[in-house]
This record gives structure tokens, sequence and C-alpha cells, in this order.
């Protein structure tokens, strides 16, 4: 027994006549907001483990005040 398109198309006006386009709508522009939020931050974290960090040079200096 394989899902047709009619099951489908009958699920899809459900779920429109349950929660309208309206609600449908924003969710989807919640749902995409997320995923640029999520790409942003995905992005700015590989932007900060780039840098290299020496870590001799902040030992030197704390050695140098003692």
């Amino acid at each position: 027994m394989s899902i047709g398109i009619w099951q489908i198309a009958i699920v899809v006006i459900l779920v429109v006549l349950l929660f309208g386009r309206g609600k449908i709508s924003s969710l989807m522009g919640d749902v995409a907001k997320g995923i640029k939020s999520f790409k942003k931050g995905m992005a700015t974290d590989v932007t900060d483990e780039a840098e290299p960090k020496n870590i001799s040079e902040n030992n030197q200096d704390t050695k140098d005040k003692e």
C-alpha cells in the first residue's frame, strides 16, 4: 500500500482548512528566519576559529609581569 497523490492532496487540504493560509505562511516564515540565523551563527563560528591563537605569547606576558 503506497501513498498516492490523492491521499497527499486530501492531507494538504485538511491542513489548510485547520490552520488557515495565514498561519501556515507565518510558520514557514519563522522556519526560514531560523535557518538564516543558524547559517549566520555557523559562519561566525568558523571565522572565529580560523584565526590562529598564539598561546606562547600569552604565557610570556604573564611571566614578564611576575
